[in-house]
């Protein structure tokens, strides 16, 4: 049987077969710790599974418009005006089947070949290969560890070409949790006015999950030139632990969002209805237990990095948000310990998943192959005994 082209050119998504394989083990019966998946160990808030029980009740289980419910894009307009301090049209908005989606869609739409979408690396895995799907070409740029894996002005204008399309910043960063500060993203911004062709898409899909009162910024709330070309990722996933709802939304430039509509209607057409209903209640309601949620993720942090940092070789960025660390682990690279030769992520991931039963992320998956990628986001007791695990893993290489 031919397959077409395309699904040679991407590969599967790194972070949900690492958690495939580590369910598959722990159902054979074994004791798998598991820092792979990247969603909150939290459930979701209860006023929202009411919202969603109730719009059960209310039939409100047909197909809505394709771009989402008047009531969810007012509400998402309303959110990014009391947190970025731009105002939005519920036109100006696209509700999809997550942000992974939004993102399809924006790819489909922005971009064709011969045009270059810029990322900077480390990266969320997804990226490269949602350009790729575009027939476009993505390309990595490489951001420095000293720099806490952050893009900068001399980087990306020395990556800048005349085929270059697009820039997708991520902030907090998946897989980093790095976070672009004021004065960072203006120093980006004096590069970026020069291109005037050059579209920019915010991944800001962690911009709730920030540490020490560091506050939100984006480039769109930096410049309104840089407002009409920036488009605004988002969703509900991370922030009020809905993962499975599956719920995303984009806001730009109306031609932008009418043309993401039209590709969104011969693929997946609306989100999920009852989804749409309950992302109201997110958005609407109580955000308390999203403080609560921060503040856990906070405290986990500093624990994890801490424990890291005391292993013999390993270093470890700060992460300003998020839930994940990416530790440096290539000073246990050329070593060898119960069979196993280490020399790349993707070993020393395989190694730690066989003899220290715990299920990590390659970095090469990210684009830094000297990393590997945890998240914090379980309990306590299962990340203290995780990291014991891997401290005494590491030291038996040899």
């Amino acid at each position: 049987m031919r397959l077409a082209q395309r699904v040679s050119s991407i590969q599967p998504s790194a972070t949900l077969s690492i958690n495939a394989k580590a369910k598959a083990l722990k159902a054979q019966g074994q004791q798998i710790i598991s820092f792979g998946v990247g969603e909150p160990d939290f459930p979701t808030p209860h006023h929202i599974q009411q919202m969603a029980i109730q719009a059960i009740y209310r039939n409100q289980s047909r197909y809505t418009a394709v771009g989402g419910i008047d009531e969810l894009k007012t509400a998402v307009a309303d959110t990014i005006e009391a947190d970025y301090g731009l105002r939005y049209t519920p036109e100006q908005v696209i509700v999809s089947c997550g942000g992974k989606q939004v993102l399809y869609n924006l790819m489909q739409v922005l971009l064709e070949p011969g045009d270059e979408a810029l990322i900077p690396a480390p990266y969320w895995v997804s990226y490269p290969d949602l350009v790729t799907l575009a027939g476009a070409t993505p390309v990595a740029v490489p951001c420095r560890e000293q720099d806490g894996f952050k893009l900068t002005a001399e980087r990306l204008e020395s990556a800048l070409t005349e085929s270059s399309r697009m820039l997708i910043l991520n902030s907090p960063c998946n897989p980093t949790g790095a976070h672009y500060s004021r004065e960072e993203l203006s120093r980006l911004a004096e590069v970026l006015r020069a291109r005037q062709d050059l579209i920019i898409v915010s991944d800001d899909i962690y911009y709730r999950i920030l540490f020490g009162g560091e506050p939100w910024c984006n480039l769109a709330m930096l410049d309104p030139q840089l407002r009409k070309r920036t488009v605004i990722v988002n969703g509900l996933s991370k922030t009020y632990a809905m993962t499975g709802w599956r719920i995303g939304y984009g806001l730009g430039d109306p031609a932008i969002i009418r043309a993401a509509v039209k590709i969104q209607s011969q693929s997946t057409s609306n989100p999920c209805s009852i989804s749409q209903w309950a992302g109201v209640a997110a958005l609407r309601g109580d955000q308390s237990e999203v403080k609560t949620m921060v503040a856990s993720f906070e405290q986990r942090c500093r624990f994890v990095v801490d424990s890291l940092r005391s292993i013999p070789g390993v270093t470890c960025p700060q992460p300003a948000g998020a839930f994940y660390v990416f530790p440096n682990v290539s000073h246990y690279y050329g070593k060898q310990a119960q069979g196993y030769a280490v020399d790349s992520s993707l070993e020393m991931a395989e190694y730690l998943m066989e003899q220290a039963h715990i299920a990590v992320v390659p970095g090469g998956a990210f684009g830094e192959d000297r990393c590997i990628r945890l998240s914090y986001a379980l309990a306590h007791e299962e990340i203290k005994e995780g990291l014991s695990r891997l401290a005494q893993a590491l030291q038996e290489l040899r």
